[in-house]
């Protein structure tokens, strides 16, 4: 059971709810919970729990050998994303705009382009009982945050059995990263805020969802603030709302102090409860 809690913007709340979902959750079931928002994760914060595993995670780019290069400029004509030039006599090659996609190696004649593994971040591995959490961070000046939601992703595929609850935090916005974490997850939670903003955004990731054929839900944060916008929207677009979580002081003054927010604030428990709920239904259907 894969869940992604995602929005159109930043601010929304994802990380608030996706820590305290995951450790919720945990008290019943084993969870997975990652950070794929890569650029900057934050889901630590909020958690406790004993590093086990660190890794440094590593991209392949093309290393030009000049004594082999024939200058014949197929390299340069084939890379779509101009990480490979040709300046005069020489080639150029440039680390950040490589997709990886092995085309100036393979397709270079003279073997002149092999591909060398280069570093662009690092996954950290932590648990606390059942709850497991991975966050994985993207080196200062990479550009390209997919190849490392890609690899974490396969590092959980292959570290922890089907039978665990993944939730993943996913990065803000519409853009490729998001389609990386949620292109094969089974739920999408959308978070949202009631205003003018976060309504804008919570549409341009709806059709976004939509486009990908993905089952959602939207989550109401900072509930009593701004309008009934939102409400409106998913009664008119028939759109599952799971949850309204109260616009409290109490929830932001956890947060600064970097804490978790369910054990002491009953009313956000009891729509957590909602989420959980209705998480354990669609696990149990796909299951049977």
């Amino acid at each position: 059971m894969k869940i992604a809690i995602a929005s159109g913007k930043g601010g929304t709340g994802k990380t608030t709810l996706s820590t305290n979902l995951a450790s919720y959750l945990s008290e019943i079931e084993q969870v997975v919970l990652t950070d794929l928002d890569v650029e900057e994760p934050n889901s630590g914060l909020f958690l406790s729990g004993n590093r086990e595993i660190k890794e440094d995670k590593f991209k392949m780019v093309p290393q030009w050998i000049e004594d082999k290069c024939t200058l014949c400029g197929i390299c340069q004509k084939v890379c779509n994303f101009h990480a490979v030039i040709q300046l005069g006599k020489m080639i150029m090659v440039f680390p950040e705009l490589c997709h990886g996609c092995y085309a100036c190696s393979e397709l270079c004649p003279e073997s002149a382009l092999p591909m060398i593994p280069k570093k662009m971040g690092e996954l950290n591995y932590s648990r606390d009982r059942n709850l497991h959490f991975i966050e994985s961070r993207l080196d200062v000046g990479e550009e390209q945050a997919v190849p490392l939601i890609r690899q974490t992703k396969d590092y959980i595929d292959r570290t922890f059995p089907g039978d665990t609850v993944h939730i993943y935090d996913s990065p803000p916005g519409t853009s490729c990263p998001v389609i990386e974490v949620t292109k094969d997850v089974d739920f999408v939670i959308l978070i949202t805020e009631p205003t003018p903003f976060g309504f804008h955004d919570l549409k341009l990731a709806v059709e976004t969802m939509r486009e990908l054929k993905k089952p959602f839900g939207v989550v109401i944060n900072r509930d009593g603030i701004g309008n009934q916008d939102v409400v409106d929207f998913c009664k008119c677009e028939k759109i599952t709302l799971l949850a309204k979580i109260p616009n409290d002081r109490r929830i932001a003054e956890l947060c600064s102090l970097g804490k978790l927010i369910y054990n002491e604030v009953p009313e956000f428990r009891r729509e957590l409860d909602k989420i959980i709920t209705y998480i354990m239904t669609i696990k149990n259907y796909k299951q049977a």
